[in-house]
C-alpha cells in the first residue's frame, strides 16, 4: 500500500487499510460537466485504491464496472533508473504484486469487448506477459506491439542499442473483441494503379489462389484470348467457379496488359477502407520519445520537462483501434496526461489516475485544462480537428479511515459526520443518498442503511424500524451496539441487523459485504 510520503509499504493483504473502499472526494471541476460519476475523471491518489473505489462504490461501479472499452497503462518499467517524476526501481516481486493487484481490478472494469494495453520495456515485459496470461487467460492474448521509440543509434551502449518498447494487448473476452482499422497511408497506397481506366478508381492486384485445399478450388478457366489457366502444384483457387465467373462479369479480373497472363482479382482502393494494424509501429507512423518530449515542452516550458512522456500519435492509434467515440478510456498511471488528452480530443470519455501530487499539479491538470479550453494546438489536435470543449472533474482518493495500533483497528480522527456515513455506505456496498432524508443515508435494493455516530440502543432501533416501508429491512451501524437493540431487531424485523464500527466493517482485515 502507499504511505503518506507517496512511497510503498509492505502490509498483509488482510490489513483493513488495504481491503477498505476509499472515498473519492471532489476537489474541483474544469469546463462543462454534468456533475455525475459519468464525467471525465482526473483522480489524484494511488491507482489501486482509485480502481478499487471505481469497482466498489455503487455510484461509480454502475458507471464503470464491466463498461470500460479500453485501458492503456504505462506503469513504472522497473528498470532501476531514477526518473525525476517516478521512483522506477521497485524490487521485482513487489513490482509484479503491484501490477497483479491493479490488473485484477482492471479486468473487473473492462467491458466484454474491451481490451487492456500495457506499455513496457525489456525489464519486465516477459514476466508481465506470464502474469497477464494468468489473469486474463492465454486465449485472450491478442498480440505484442513493438514501438520504435528511438530512431537514432546509441553508439555508446555497452552491448546493444535499445530502440523499442512493447505494448502487451489482452482482451477481456476475445470472442467479443472487435478492433477498428487504422487510417490508410501514402506508403500503403503506393501499389494502387488503374492501367485499364476502371471508372471505380485505383485498384491493386490480389492473388486468387490459396495454399490450403478448397473443396471447389480445382477447375480450369479460359482467358480473354482462349488461354486456359489452373493453379499448379499445391495451390487451389481461393473462390468457387461461380464466384470466379461473377468477378469476370463485374470486370474485377486482371489478365495483364496483354490479356494472356494468369488472372488476379482487382481490389479497389475505394472499397477497402482502413488497414488491419500490424505489430510493428515505426517512429514515422506514431512518433517517438523526442517528439513526445517536444509536445510537452511546447505546452509548458523547458523548466518543466516530464521525463517519460509518450507521443500523442501513439495514443491516437491505440485509441482509434480499440475504442469508438463515447466509449470509456482509462489510464491508471496518468503521468503527463497524454492518454486523457488524446481521448478527450477524440471524443472519448476518460478516467485517469496519478499518484504524485506534484505531477498532477505541474503536468496532468494544466495539460487537460489546455485541451478543454482549446489552447493545445500540438499533438493530434489538427489531425482530429479539435477546437476545445467538454470538461472534467478532479477527485482525490481519501486517506485510510483506519488506524491500526498493536493489531487493533480504530477509526482515524477525521472519520465523523458525513464522512463516517459515506465510509460505512462504501464498505457495505450501499448507494449513498445523504443524511437529510430521515434516519437512512443509503440504500441497496430493499435494504436501508442508518449510520449512528454513537450507540445504537433499543430507542434508536425502534425509531429506525418505524421508518421502514413494508418489505424493507434495515442495517444499523453505530460505534456501539446495545444488546437490547440486537434483540429488538431479531424480534420485530427479521433480516435487519446491527453492526459495530469499525469492528464489523474491518473484521479480520476483510470488508464486510
Amino acid at each position: 500500500m502507499t504511505t503518506g510520503d507517496e512511497g510503498y509499504e509492505w502490509v498483509s493483504r488482510e490489513d483493513p487499510r488495504v481491503t477498505e473502499v476509499r472515498l473519492l472526494r471532489e476537489t474541483g471541476k474544469t469546463g462543462e460537466i454534468a456533475g455525475t460519476p459519468a464525467d471525465n475523471l482526473l483522480i489524484h491518489g494511488d491507482s489501486y485504491q482509485a480502481l478499487h473505489a471505481l469497482t466498489r462504490i455503487p455510484e461509480y461501479a454502475e458507471e464503470y464496472r464491466g463498461k470500460v472499452r479500453l485501458v492503456y497503462i504505462d506503469p513504472p518499467f522497473n528498470t532501476g533508473q531514477a526518473f525525476q517524476h517516478y521512483d522506477d526501481a521497485l524490487e521485482h516481486s513487489v513490482w509484479l504484486t503491484m501490477m497483479r493487484d491493479r490488473l485484477l481490478l482492471i479486468r473487473e472494469l473492462l467491458a466484454p469487448g474491451g481490451s487492456v494495453w500495457v506499455h513496457l520495456d525489456d525489464a519486465e515485459m516477459a514476466y508481465c506477459r506470464v502474469l497477464m496470461d494468468e489473469i486474463f487467460g492465454r486465449g485472450n492474448f491478442v498480440g505484442t506491439i513493438v514501438w520504435q521509440k528511438i530512431h537514432a543509434r546509441n553508439n555508446s551502449a555497452q552491448h546493444v542499442s535499445a530502440v523499442h518498447d512493447y505494448l502487451l494487448v489482452y482482451a477481456r473476452s476475445k470472442n467479443d473483441l472487435v478492433f477498428n482499422r487504422i487510417d490508410r497511408t501514402e506508403l500503403s497506397d503506393q501499389e494502387f494503379w488503374n492501367p485499364d481506366n476502371d471508372p471505380r478508381g485505383p485498384w491493386r492486384r490480389s492473388d486468387l489462389t490459396a495454399s490450403h485445399a478448397y473443396e471447389d478450388g480445382r477447375y480450369e478457366v479460359t482467358g480473354p484470348h482462349g488461354d486456359v489457366f489452373a493453379p499448379r502444384g499445391n495451390r487451389w483457387w481461393s473462390v468457387s467457379r461461380e464466384t470466379f465467373e461473377a468477378l469476370r462479369e463485374d470486370d474485377r479480373l486482371w489478365w495483364g496488359k496483354t490479356g494472356r497472363t494468369f488472372p488476379f482479382r482487382k481490389r479497389f482502393q475505394s472499397e477497402l477502407g482502413g488497414l488491419v494494424p500490424t505489430t510493428f509501429w515505426t517512429h514515422d507512423e506514431v512518433g517517438d520519445n523526442r517528439q513526445a518530449k517536444g509536445e510537452v515542452t511546447r505546452l509548458f516550458d523547458r523548466s518543466r520537462i516530464f521525463s517519460t512522456p509518450k507521443p500523442e500519435a501513439l495514443l491516437k492509434r491505440v485509441i482509434q483501434i480499440a475504442s469508438n467515440p463515447g466509449d470509456v478510456v482509462m489510464d491508471a498511471f496518468a503521468g503527463s496526461g497524454t492518454t486523457a488528452a488524446v481521448a478527450h480530443k477524440m471524443k472519448r470519455r476518460w478516467v485517469t489516475t496519478e499518484l504524485l501530487e506534484e505531477t498532477v499539479e505541474t503536468f496532468t491538470r494544466p495539460r487537460l485544462e489546455k485541451v478543454v479550453s482549446g489552447d493545445d494546438p500540438g499533438g493530434v489536435t489538427k489531425a482530429v480537428r479539435w477546437g476545445g470543449g467538454g470538461g472534467f472533474k478532479s477527485l482525490h482518493v481519501a486517506p485510510s479511515a483506519y488506524d491500526v495500533v498493536d493489531g487493533r483497528v480504530f477509526f482515524a480522527d477525521w472519520v465523523k459526520g458525513t464522512d463516517f456515513a459515506q465510509i460505512v455506505a462504501a464498505q457495505l456496498g450501499f448507494k449513498y443518498v445523504g443524511l437529510s432524508a430521515g434516519p437512512f443515508c443509503a440504500r441497496r435494493g430493499r435494504a436501508r442503511l442508518a449510520v449512528i455516530d454513537g450507540v445504537v440502543d433499543d430507542v434508536v432501533a425502534r425509531g429506525v424500524l418505524a421508518q421502514l416501508d413494508e418489505g424493507e429491512r434495515a442495517v444499523l451501524v453505530g460505534r456501539g451496539i446495545a444488546p437490547e437493540a440486537e434483540s429488538l431487531l431479531r424480534e420485530f424485523s427479521p433480516g435487519s441487523r446491527a453492526l459495530k464500527a469499525p469492528r464489523d466493517l474491518a473484521s479480520r482485515g476483510r470488508v464486510v459485504r
